[in-house]
């Protein structure tokens, strides 16, 4: 099955020891050795790592990305297998695309795998699909994300409207595979991973027509939600009844709870089962697509 990737704060990493593979978050590599130190000993005991370029965490802060030079230099810290490529949300896509032609030669070049994340200006989804299209076809890319913030931005519905966030990565998904770019990036080797989670943990039974084509996917919301908000996922449609829990990790967050402690550990593995449901490793048959008279 497609692997998930939990993100934890630093101080309860220790919920999330011991996974097939793991997102790091360059910013947290740059400045917390605890943290890098963790994500080492994950990659000695055979985990693969994908060290993230942050570029969520500084788009909704307003700061400006990481470098090439940067990422490298963290990347060689962690011993990671691949790298998030300098992304530009809410950029033509054709920023992105450059980066990556100059930053990709960089990486494979020191040993690490290329991992790109399309990006486009907002309301612009035909841009968001050209960068896809590339990304499948091109030598110089090895892991291609498909964002929760590149997507609904290409929409225009990143922020105020929860219901199209939520299945926005859905039509795009569907508007790949009818394409054909999903089975092209997937003859050329690609991987694909899911980057972040939207307004609940049943996106991924939504996603289930196209477990043969995911690889990763991560997210902090099953350990944030159970440790911050001592909640739990419940029935509703998407798994939480008020969305996305938008409180933004705060990393440093310790808490002594042995109810919320329970709580994420319990969200974990309610995400893990789902993944294993409806993600497993088989390609699906081709009936479980929706198609235009479907809709009729």
């Amino acid at each position: 099955m497609a692997n998930f990737c939990h993100i934890a704060p630093i101080p309860h990493l220790d919920i999330v020891s011991g996974a097939p593979a793991h997102l790091a978050l360059a910013h947290l590599v740059e400045t917390s050795e605890k943290y890098t130190d963790f994500y080492k000993n994950e990659k000695d005991i055979g985990s693969t790592i994908i060290l993230d370029n942050s570029a969520f965490e500084m788009y909704k802060q307003g700061r400006p990305m990481y470098d090439s030079v940067q990422l490298i230099a963290m990347a060689q810290r962690i011993e990671a297998d691949y790298v998030v490529m300098s992304d530009y949300p809410n950029e033509k896509g054709a920023k992105t695309i450059n980066a990556a032609t100059i930053m990709s030669p960089l990486l494979k070049e020191k040993g690490f795998g290329t991992f790109f994340c399309p990006q486009s200006k907002i309301n612009d989804p035909e841009d968001l699909f050209v960068s896809f299209n590339w990304a499948a076809q091109s030598d110089l890319v090895d892991y291609i994300g498909v964002s929760i913030l590149s997507i609904p931005n290409a929409y225009g519905v990143e922020k105020g409207n929860k219901l199209q966030r939520f299945v926005s990565r859905f039509m795009f998904m569907q508007d790949l595979h009818d394409s054909g770019i999903l089975d092209i990036a997937k003859s050329n080797g690609k991987k694909i991973h899911m980057l972040g989670m939207l307004d609940g943990p049943n996106e991924i039974r939504l996603m289930s027509q196209f477990a043969e084509y995911i690889d990763t996917w991560d997210s902090s919301a099953a350990i944030w939600y159970g440790l911050h908000a001592n909640r739990l996922f419940d029935d509703s449609p998407t798994g939480i009844l008020e969305g996305k829990y938008e409180e933004e990790v705060d990393f440093n967050f310790r808490t002594t709870s042995n109810q919320a402690l329970l709580s994420a550990k319990t969200n974990k593995e309610t995400i893990d089962e789902l993944m294993q449901i409806y993600l497993p490793d088989y390609i699906q048959d081709e009936d479980w697509f929706v198609t235009e008279e479907d809709t009729l």
